[in-house]
């Protein structure tokens, strides 16, 4: 079994997703049950189906979870620059999180890649 607190992506995945708790914490009240919700929920999968799959007893079994955390990463891409595009974050703001969506989507391809 797999320690997923020695991977560096379950680090940086679980730093986003505190980061962004933060962040939202300022979204408009109306959007509590609509993006707030939707983006917490997407980033939190991240470090949370790294650490499953750190569970799992084969390589195949920790892959398609790791592609699962890469599906959450790309909606919480989408959903950082839907963010951006309603002015609850500020440019700034969406170019230091998009970087680091960004840098954790490519070191999960290339975990991925390296488990097939």
């Amino acid at each position: 079994m797999r320690d997923y607190k020695k991977y560096t992506i379950w680090q940086e995945g679980h730093q986003l997703t505190l980061s962004t708790y933060k962040l939202t914490h300022k979204f408009p009240k109306e959007e509590l049950y609509g993006i707030t919700s939707q983006i917490r929920r997407a980033v939190s999968s991240i470090p949370t189906n790294i650490a499953e799959g750190c569970g799992r007893e084969t390589d195949l079994d920790f892959r398609r979870f790791l592609i699962i955390a890469l599906g959450s990463a790309t909606e919480v891409e989408y959903l950082l620059l839907l963010s951006f595009d309603l002015s609850y974050i500020n440019e700034l703001e969406y170019t230091e999180m998009n970087s680091k969506i960004v840098i954790l989507r490519k070191q999960l391809r290339n975990l991925i890649d390296k488990l097939k």
